[in-house]
Parts: C-alpha cells; structure tokens; sequence
C-alpha cells in the first residue's frame, strides 16, 4: 500500500538565504529554495539565518542511531519523549518552558521526519536532539535533525510531483505537518548524508494563527486540514482479473456469500465486493418472490464516494433498467444514470455502464448494474468475471429466498401446533418458556393449559416432546395435542388420557407401515428405471413422545385452599415441587414413552399444592443441556438446586431465572428446544 503521511510536500523554511556559489572552505549545505523549486542533487552552500551561539553544553544534546525499517519512527518518538524526560528533570533554565503541547508537536514532528527518511531513503537514520538556550532576543527552542546516506534521493514539492495515470496521489502530508508546526525547517546535502531539521520555539509560537481561536484549537484546524485525505480515485489494475486475481476474487466472494439467509445482506455485501475493486458504483434490483409483472424494488446502492450516494439512488429509483426477455445471464450495455443539471451532484461526467440479471434455474430474480467512470470501455476480463460473479449473487439471493420461505412455513405452522394463548386457572399464576432451537423448522416441543369444558372446575395442562424436529415432528404435534383436548372433554381420568393416546399413536404408525408397505409392493411390480415408477419409500420413523399430563382443581379456603393436582409423567423430565420453605421435590413417578409399547398402563398420581407452592416442568432441553465439559444441567440434581433458590420468587422470575441458568450453563447456543411450565398456587 503506498504510504499517505510520509510525503514529500515541501514548504519553505523561514529565515534562510541561499547562496549561488559556495566557496571553497563552506561546509557545503541547502537553506531554503524558492516555492515552487527543487533542492538540487548536488551539494550547494548557503548560510542558514540561525542567531551564533556558544557550543551547546554535552547535556543539551543527544542523537541516535536507528535503523532503517518501519520499528525506527516508533523508537525516534520513546526516544525525544525520554531526552524531554531527562532535561526537565535536569532543571535547565531552558527546560523551564517545556510543556505537554511542546512535547507532543517535537514528538509528531520527529515521527514525520524519521518515517519520511525510512520510507525515501531506506538506510540507517541518524536523530540528533538539541535544546537551545536563549540568545539574542530569540526564544529557547528544540531542534530536531534527521541525517539519511541516501542524499541523492531529493524531497519531492506538492506542486510538482505528478500523479499516476489513474490520479493516485503517491504521496502524503508529512512535510507539509512539520512546516505548519515549526518555526522554521529545512533540508541540509553534504557529501553523502542529507539532513532534514526543523526548529520549534518554547515561547508559545503560534503556528497557524486563527483570529479569536485558541491557541490548542488553532493547531486542531491546521493538523486536521492538512491530515484530512483529499478525494482520490482507486487505483485498478485489469490485467491482475484475467488470471489467478479472478479466481482469488470468486473464491472470495463465494465463502462471503454463502451461508447468508437474507436477500438484502446478500446484495450488500456483493456491492462492497464489487465497489471500488471493479467499479466505480453498482446497484441491485431485487423482483418480489413469485411476483408476475411486478416492479422490481431497488434493494441496495454502492459508491466509492460517499457523497453521490444519495444522487445516485434518486435517479436509478427514476430510471430502472430496461432488460431483454427472456432473462438470461450476460452484460447488457445500459445508458449512464446521469442527474438533472441542477440537483446536487449534476453535471458529473459519464461513463459505461453495464447491468447484468440474476438468473437462477431460468428464473430472473432481479439485476445487477455497475459502472465505471472514463469514456474508455471496460476490459473482457472484468465483464467476464462480473458475470460470474452475478451467478454467485443469484445463487445466494436464491438459497435466501428459500429459507425465508422455509422460516414463513414453520413460523405459520409452529403458531397453528401451539396454542394462541395460555389459560387463566383460578387461583394459580402460571407462566410459560417456549424457546424452539431453529427458527427455520418447527420444534418438537409442545405445550398447553386449557379448560376441561364449559363450567368445568377442571384445568388440563401438558408439555410435551416429540422426537426430533421439523415436519415429522409437527405431523405428531399436530395429532397429540387435539387428542389430549378431546380426550379430557370427555371426562376420562389422567391415566386413562395417556392409554388412548398411546394406542392412537400405534395405531397411526401401523397405518403408515402399512401404506409404506404396499408402496414396496407397488414399486417391485415395475422396473425401476421407468419413467414414473413409484420409487420405494425411506423406512418409516417410528412415532413416539415423551408427555408429563396433568389436571389442576382449583380448592376453596374452606377445602384448604391452593389446589388439589394430578399428574402423570410418561418417559418426561419428572416435575419439581417447590415448597415455600425452599424444599424441592419430585411430583410424579417415571413411565415408558407413548407410542412405543403396547400393552401398557399408565398411572397418575394426586398430591395437594398447598398455597405458595410452586410446580415446575421442563422439557429435556432443560436437563440435557450441556457444558464445554460434557456436564448436563441436571447432573447432580443441578435443575432442583436452581428451583431452590427461587424460593419466594413469582412464577414469572422462577421461569426466568431457570430460562437464565439453562443458558449460562454452556458456552454454546442452546441446541435443543426449550420449554419450561411454571405453576404456582396464591
């Protein structure tokens, strides 16, 4: 990368007479040269406009040796920070005057300079430090000399150096920060070493003078102008796309775009692939899924300067691009979006623009459209490895749109196998946690509270888990729970409740074995190979759920008040009773899992929840969540020590606070379901 802050811009240095001749017995030396010129190459005499002083006392000077490699500016800077150090602790009258504000500008001033002689000259850098005392009505002062080997290598002036075919300016605003911060510099040739310095009073000198500004927000202004990057044009390099750059710029892109699950990201991060690399700008044009004659919507713009953004989007929002039928892949030259004359950025030169479809399996899914600057046409290679990438684009755009279609379906889905909302039970707070593991499938997990009947003092609740997740998963949601509802309108007990939803599970699993049976048959009738040919299905997934089921009568105070429930528990985590003294308990006995066996009988049991009891069931994405080392959550009985420390909370913080724990348990997202029911008695 071509360096910014180390250039060679220079100003003039005040106070200083060059000579034309230098005479035999001059040290040979360079003052100032006119604005406007170059120092020479050669070595030429003058006399530098200092006062004459005494030799300096040994204490007032130290220099340095670095060598020539990108750690020297960094030492130079420890370097004069630590001479200042060691004068002021020395309490030279001269020392007396130096403050944070001259500290920092010799320290800015010394990095300038050094970096300036590394990356011009490339040898070893000498740092001479000097404190000069007050003379002849001058101020005391630091001076700071930087000496490189490389003297034919000359400080290149602002106005001369040129920029490079595509406008890149190689060099930066270092030189240009000494001369806004000293009082004066300059350059010194002698035989073999050329030597930068620059002087900076202690008096206070104000180097950018600012009517009415402080002294600290004047140097503020004058760093921050010449600090400030100036408007360039990137620089390209087509030829670098018509070998291995291409294929290192798709490989890119591909592991960028892969895996993003929102169209408009995807057009995001494709422009900033796209724009400065390959094209001054670009814009994408997205057409709604499953649309038919629709407007496409411009989803997203991008441009290297930040300020014709906006101009940009309002004329492409005018002007949408026009493209052939039928949609196919390929650059299609389109006219340069080009502002009125009299907006904000009008007027703007042209230049070639090129849009290309985003095309899919046949289907257009919307445009791509980039341009470049210059009337010169854009290369075959970089066309070529556009339209490539644009069928990166499309296919990423596509594998989008089929999750987001995905996620709607199981969203749709989950809302219909769940129930709208949670029955109030009198007498009895209850809150629910229902956390599915992917938004994309629906959960296996399910749950509900409901009313026996009309007027029934009856309170049904249950939570359920289906083995795994997805669409067979939702099929036997869809059946358990409209079961259970019916079965306990029909006043049968708890138990009984789980009998016939086991047998309706085994029976509805006979049927599917049977349906996939005769498709077998049907398929070995036939050559396989035939068009048509029923094909053998997958072997049927057995359909079994774990359930904890249970009833709450809500008592009188004259019945002792709280409630009075029964529970049975089949292959579930085992609920938790939490006493008002914090004692925890297990509520049910552990039984087989529906669906599985046949002949089977399952038992409830009945207990009192006496008033300020607290009942909690979770599913196995509670107590089967798992630390980095392999630990699960209720190891240990780890999920009854986290309800007994809610003693005295609401149902609401105890689901809270066990959601929490389960969560902070692992370093890892939760993986599985998770669903907690919290009941607790007032």
């Amino acid at each position: 990368m071509t360096p910014r802050l180390w250039a060679c811009s220079i100003c003039h240095p005040v106070g200083v007479r060059t000579t034309s001749r230098p005479g035999a017995d001059e040290e040979p030396h360079v003052g100032s040269f006119p604005t406007g010129s170059f120092p020479t190459q050669r070595a030429t005499t003058g006399e530098l406009l200092l006062p004459p002083h005494q030799p300096p006392p040994s204490h007032t000077v130290t220099r340095t040796s670095l060598p020539g490699n990108p750690l020297a500016p960094s030492a130079a800077r420890r370097f004069v920070r630590a001479a200042l150090a060691d004068w002021t602790g020395l309490a030279l009258p001269a020392a007396a005057t130096i403050n944070d504000r001259v500290a920092d500008d010799a320290v800015l001033v010394v990095g300038e300079l050094v970096t300036n002689a590394v990356v011009h000259a490339g040898t070893t850098v000498e740092l001479l430090f000097r404190l000069e005392d007050p003379a002849d009505g001058r101020p005391a002062a630091l001076v700071l000399e930087v000496s490189d080997h490389h003297p034919t290598r000359t400080v290149r002036h602002e106005h001369h150096h040129r920029e490079d075919d595509d406008g890149l300016d190689e060099y930066g605003r270092g030189l240009q920060l000494v001369a806004a911060l000293a009082e004066c510099w300059g350059i010194t040739y002698r035989p073999g070493l050329k030597t930068v310095w620059a002087r900076l009073p202690l008096d206070g000198w104000d180097t950018c003078p600012v009517p009415g500004a402080e002294p600290a927000i004047q140097r503020g202004l004058r760093a921050a102008e010449i600090l400030a990057p100036a408007p360039r044009r990137v620089v390209r390099d087509d030829h670098e796309w018509a070998g291995r750059g291409a294929l290192s710029f798709l490989a890119e892109a591909s592991d960028l775009l892969a895996g993003q699950l929102d169209e408009d990201l995807v057009a995001a991060l494709a422009g900033q692939l796209l724009v400065p690399r390959l094209a001054d700008w670009c814009a994408f044009w997205l057409e709604d899924d499953g649309a038919e004659g629709g407007a496409p919507r411009l989803a997203r713009v991008w441009h290297a300067e930040e300020s014709a953004l906006e101009t940009l989007r309002a004329v492409l929002e005018k002007e949408p691009p026009h493209m052939p039928e039928p949609a196919r892949p390929g650059p299609v030259p389109v006219p340069w979006p080009s502002p009125e004359p009299d907006s904000p950025g009008g007027g703007t030169a042209g230049g070639t623009a090129l849009a290309y479809r985003l095309v899919v399996g046949g289907h257009a899914l919307g445009t791509l459209m980039l341009g470049r600057r210059g009337r010169g046409r854009i290369p075959d290679a970089v066309t070529t490895l556009v339209e490539d990438f644009a069928r990166r684009v499309a296919l990423a755009i596509g594998a989008a749109r089929r999750y987001t279609r995905q996620v709607t379906i199981s969203r749709v889905l989950q809302r219909g196998l769940l129930p709208s909302q949670v029955a109030q039970i009198p007498g009895v707070e209850s809150c629910v946690v229902y956390e599915p593991s992917d938004d994309g499938l629906a959960g296996g997990d399910f749950y509900d509270v409901f009313q026996a009947g009309p007027g029934a003092r009856r309170w049904c609740f249950m939570l359920g888990d289906v083995q795994g997740s997805g669409p067979e998963a939702a099929v036997v949601t869809g059946l358990a729970r409209p079961w259970l509802r019916l079965l306990a309108r029909e006043d049968h007990q708890v138990g009984q409740v789980l009998d016939r939803l086991n047998r309706l599970l085994l029976d509805d699993a006979t049927e599917a074995a049977e349906a996939a049976a005769s498709m077998v048959a049907a398929a070995g009738d036939l050559p396989g190979d035939l068009p048509g040919a029923p094909q053998p299905p997958q072997q049927p997934q057995s359909r079994f759920l774990s359930l904890l089921y249970g009833e709450l009568v809500p008592l009188a105070p004259e019945e002792g008040g709280g409630a009075r429930c029964t529970l049975a528990c089949a292959g579930h985590p085992l609920p938790l009773l939490l006493r008002p003294d914090g004692t925890v308990t297990p509520a049910a006995a552990p039984q087989v899992l529906l669906g599985v066996v046949d002949d089977v009988g399952y038992e409830s049991h009945t207990f009192h929840l006496a008033p300020g009891d607290t009942l909690l069931c979770v599913t196995d994405g509670v107590t089967e969540r798992r630390s980095r080392t392999g630990r699960m959550f209720d190891d240990g009985d780890g999920l009854a020590e986290a309800l007994a420390s809610c003693a005295g909370l609401p149902a609401r913080e105890v689901a809270d606070r066990i959601r929490r724990a389960v969560h902070t348990f692992g370093e890892t997202p939760v993986r599985d379901d998770l669903a907690l029911l919290v009941l607790q008695t007032r």
